[in-house]
């Protein structure tokens, strides 16, 4: 309540990139060092083991993690996991640095507890990463995703993605190809199962032992979403994550005069609430698609304990969130895990895993 009281009162007088900045700057800074950020750990990471997730080759300490495009240079991982976050996903790291998009590439949409964006992936480089995730022993599961830069055409997409694949695998804990981006000129192009493919063959390749997911669009219509996960158990993929912002406009509650005032009324990718219900059933055609067979990390419309309850139970092993957060706040990570701790025990379940894909009988477990 009080930060987002905060949060309308002052946060959304500055602007988006400015508070994001901010924030960032403020969070690493209480995290800084080693004993603070342990204490805050163990705070925010509640349950003895209640809803610790076995994954990827990994143990995550909740099923609640950050979205690719908070921390787009690697900088930020390990305060955000001490917020409470199960993990972290870097990037989009594209093999050369680059800028954003021209002009406004971020506004808000309060009505719609939503987000527009068109950054384009901005990052200092896939090098420069690497050189930070290099460092010291790390206490947060990071994820690495990857794109490729803005002026690579597709047909040369594919060195661009085994470049930075190359580069970052050694120290990712597992490495995402974003083909989903609205944002990138294009890019979308290489989210269809032909394209895809080959591209999964060399990056894979190229990535070694590291677990490789592609993530994918909310806009795929369901023979193309059928095609994707049937690509991605063909070939073995360790997982698929849905989804990525949508470029649709529809059910949006924010007047168009006021979108055109507030950020542009064409372009760029919508995430925040207005994802929830496409996210959540690209998610269930998934699970159904693929019977299980690889693991569905949900995104899209993730704001509440309610959400990624509802994620785990449809057959998510994990879910992201980056809009909710922001609306959120600091201490949102911790409410949700400690409400996830509560609901898993009133389930009946020693672990929030025995739930992932028990469907509607335990939505409203105690409720």
């Amino acid at each position: 309540m009080v930060y987002e009281q905060l949060f309308d009162v002052v946060l959304a007088r500055v602007s988006p990139q400015r508070a994001h900045t901010a924030a960032l700057t403020a969070l690493d800074a209480a995290c800084a060092r080693p004993r603070p950020r342990a204490w805050t750990r163990r705070m925010t990471h509640p349950g003895g083991g209640v809803i610790d997730v076995e994954a990827l080759g990994l143990r995550f300490p909740s099923p609640l993690g950050v979205a690719a495009g908070l921390d787009k240079d690697a900088k930020h991982y390990e305060a955000l996991g001490a917020l409470g976050f199960g993990f972290v996903e870097v990037g989009t790291l594209t093999p050369r640095p680059q800028g954003a998009n021209p002009g406004r590439i971020l506004a808000r949409l309060p009505a719609d507890r939503a987000l527009l964006n068109r950054m384009g992936f901005p990052n200092k480089g896939a090098e420069a990463a690497a050189r930070r995730l290099a460092r010291g022993q790390r206490q947060t599961i990071v994820g690495v995703n990857v794109g490729k830069n803005r002026e690579t055409a597709n047909e040369d997409a594919a060195g661009d993605y085994v470049q930075a694949a190359r580069l970052l695998a050694p120290y990712a804990d597992y490495l995402v190809l974003n083909v989903s981006s609205p944002n990138t000129p294009g890019l979308r192009e290489l989210e269809a199962a032909a394209q895809l493919g080959p591209l999964v063959r060399v990056v894979g390749e190229a990535s070694g032992e590291v677990p490789l997911l592609v993530k994918i669009s909310p806009d795929l219509g369901d023979p193309e979403l059928e095609a994707v996960a049937d690509m991605a158990v063909e070939l073995g993929l360790a997982g698929i994550i849905a989804t990525n912002t949508t470029v649709r406009r529809d059910g949006l509650r924010t007047p168009d005069a006021e979108l055109a005032r507030r950020a542009w009324p064409e372009g760029g990718g919508v995430s925040g609430a207005p994802l929830r219900a496409r996210s959540l059933e690209v998610l269930r055609r998934l699970r159904a698609r693929t019977r299980g067979r690889l693991v569905v990390i949900s995104a899209g419309g993730v704001a509440s304990a309610d959400d990624v309850w509802d994620r785990v139970l449809a057959g998510a092993t994990l879910v992201q969130t980056y809009t909710g957060f922001v609306y959120g706040g600091p201490a949102w990570p911790r409410a949700v895990n400690l409400e996830l701790v509560r609901r898993t025990r009133a389930a009946g379940a020693r672990s929030i895993q025995e739930l992932v894909g028990a469907g509607g009988d335990l939505v409203a477990a105690d409720q």
